[in-house]
């Protein structure tokens, strides 16, 4: 599987943002697909996933109620709406797949992409 993330940029506080990320390869196998960020001196951090087939979501705490994970299973793209964009949201975002049934426990991901800049400043 490989996964081509899009959609980064600069914004101000407050603003909306919104992340693509492409699958190709073996999509059929595809479990669940997320993201992770990684801010500038942090360690790398778990944002969302979704379950490929059934939808169900998953949020960490730092982005439930701004951030909204979604699939195009017919275009085998995942998407990541973020709202209400902080400054700590500054990082770079990167989109996951697995094809494990207990990703969503274990959170180790199989396929990584390659990487897209968020920043919020004003």
């Amino acid at each position: 599987v490989q996964l081509q993330a899009s959609g980064g940029g600069a914004v101000q506080p407050g603003d909306s943002l919104t992340l693509s990320c492409a699958a190709s390869g073996r999509t059929s196998d595809i479990f669940a697909m997320g993201w992770f960020r990684q801010a500038p001196g942090k360690e790398r951090e778990w944002v969302t996933a979704i379950l490929w087939n059934e939808g169900n979501t998953y949020y960490a705490d730092s982005v439930k109620g701004r951030f909204t994970i979604s699939r195009d299973n017919a275009k085998n793209t995942v998407y990541l709406q973020m709202n209400s964009l902080k400054p700590e949201d500054t990082a770079v975002y990167y989109c996951v797949a697995s094809n494990s049934r207990r990703v969503i426990a274990t959170r180790k991901y199989d396929y990584w992409g390659q990487g897209t800049q968020v920043t919020v400043s004003s």
